[in-house]
């Protein structure tokens, strides 16, 4: 197989914060609570006339500036999101004319929170298949405008955001490692926003136009199979856990993440995770933890890095990684 690495990485969140202290003023709820509950302290909201291309467009050019990196000749453009701006046209689609990429193709995918490890994957695939080169690929939502803030069980979990990488061919890089993707659609009326069918294993779903959550099920569904699923790729690879440096897995909540590394018997020191200032972003969550470990000055290149995705139908990924950066030009600013 060919082999690929991501080159460059770039983030980027609104700039109003909605902290817990502001969500005391609009639903019956503290900011113990919360804490207690979840371990966000605040989430970042897109302004009205901000949507999930605008995110993109400036995680990319978070990525440019750091890396010295031009995308004019990207060939493939991969935007995981549950919020595109439109049913369509896509949100790869746009972002390719605001960057003036001439030649490129241009997809949405969708696999909810998952969505960023299972468009890294794509990425790598069609780089393997030795029919592409570089890769834009995405990851980004803006959950906000689809929360409902009367629900103090979904309110107080989500927020809005966009990381970016950049996925090239390099002969002499094996930088994926190891994989493993999974779905269990007999539990996707768990957490899903109704489009043109409201009802889903022959169940009447709440006719909303914003998220819907049951919780409980999608915590339980997620500590029993994440650590599972996990040892599946460590098994394949033939490596230890003891061999990765980090684990990222999606930031949905702490309350989730603390019984899947206790789970595994992985240290929550040798975790990231971006919840505690931006919430659950969706897509984002991962690319947001990993540069935050960047940013940091935590992750280096050479390190190991499991990323682990799962959410709404319900689906999973996970993506075993060695980094391979490019040199930063540029410090970032921080988030």
């Amino acid at each position: 197989m060919i082999g690929s690495r991501i080159t460059a990485i770039g983030t980027y969140v609104p700039e109003k914060k909605l902290t817990n202290f502001d969500l005391e003023q609009m639903v019956e709820t503290t900011n113990d609570w919360i804490i207690q509950r979840t371990g966000i302290r605040e989430r970042r909201i897109s302004r009205p006339d901000e949507f999930t291309s605008d995110l993109c467009v400036a995680a990319v050019k978070d990525l440019m500036h750091r890396y010295n990196k031009k995308v004019e000749d990207v060939d493939m453009i991969i935007v995981a999101t549950s919020t595109p701006d439109f049913p369509f046209p896509s949100v790869a689609s746009i972002i390719q004319e605001r960057l003036n990429i001439k030649q490129t193709g241009a997809i949405d995918l969708s696999a909810a929170c998952a969505g960023f490890v299972y468009a890294l994957h794509t990425a790598n695939t069609y780089i393997a298949s030795g029919l592409h080169k570089k890769i834009l690929v995405i990851g980004a939502d803006t959950i906000s405008k689809i929360t409902d803030y009367t629900d103090r069980s979904t309110c107080v979990l989500f927020g809005d955001g966009a990381g970016a990488v950049v996925v090239e061919r390099d002969e002499q890089s094996k930088g994926f490692i190891g994989f493993h993707l999974g779905s269990d659609g007999s539990g996707a009326q768990n957490v899903y926003q109704t489009g043109l069918s409201n009802k889903v294993n022959e169940i009447e779903l709440i006719d909303t136009k914003c998220l819907v959550q049951n919780g409980r099920e999608v915590f339980r569904w997620a500590v029993r199979s994440v650590p599972t699923s996990v040892r599946q790729i460590l098994n394949k690879t033939q490596l230890s856990l003891d061999k990765v440096d980090w684990f990222v897995p999606h930031s949905a909540n702490l309350r989730i993440i603390e019984p899947i590394c206790e789970k595994l018997e992985f240290p929550m020191e040798k975790t990231l995770y971006s919840l505690v200032n931006f919430g659950n972003t969706s897509a984002a969550t991962i690319p947001l933890a990993l540069d935050l470990g960047i940013r940091e000055g935590k992750v280096k290149n050479g390190d190991r890095v499991l990323m682990y995705g799962f959410g709404a139908g319900l689906v999973q990924a996970g993506q075993l990684l060695e980094l391979n950066f490019d040199e930063q030009i540029y410090t970032p600013t921080p988030l």
